[in-house]
């Protein structure tokens, strides 16, 4: 019973991925439609980014023999206020991401499912890189806001969210695509 309940956590945070999916290629449309290509290009990374989570995560609900559930997703935004704006809701969202994946380690540690703890170890790890990431990047954001071309440098020269493949990360379904 209990990987049956950390199924359906999992498969509950599989669409809470998909959904930072959509709206992190929101953020990046509305930075291309600003002429921002640098800031534009690490929110459609960080796009994937999410989408791998949630293949991961479905890589390993088959392994385990369980059901994966595909969700819908709602539409988001692709207009914002200023240039601060998509940065301050990703940082947001990171935060609210981070305490969905603490509970489900906590659900897998609660439940004694070993595989399951194992297999979010991953992901508690990953999300202090995200919401540093996105904090130090609000901070550049805010200080700039009157000249995003600040923020384009910034991104060039620190190269954020360019690191390549972490091999210790779980595979995910449909391999490297």
């Amino acid at each position: 019973m209990a990987e049956q309940s950390f199924a359906a956590a999992l498969n509950e945070q599989i669409a809470n991925e998909f959904s930072a999916h959509q709206q992190y290629i929101g953020a990046a449309v509305y930075y291309d439609s600003e002429t921002l290509p640098r800031l534009a290009a690490f929110f459609y990374r960080q796009a994937v980014e999410e989408r791998n989570h949630a293949m991961m995560m479905v890589q390993y609900l088959l392994d385990a023999s369980e059901e994966v559930r595909i969700p819908d997703i709602e539409s988001k935004l692709t207009r914002f206020d200023d240039v601060v704006a998509p940065v301050r809701m990703a940082l947001e969202q990171e935060k609210r991401v981070t305490d969905e994946i603490n509970a489900l380690f906590k659900l897998a540690r609660e439940t004694e499912d070993f595989q399951a703890e194992q297999f979010m170890q991953w992901f508690v790890k990953e999300q202090v890189e995200e919401v540093a990431t996105m904090t130090d990047l609000l901070t550049v954001v805010e200080r700039s806001s009157d000249r995003p071309e600040l923020v384009e440098e910034y991104l060039s020269r620190e190269a954020l969210g360019e690191e390549g493949a972490d091999p210790t990360a779980p595979p995910a379904a449909g391999g490297a695509l």
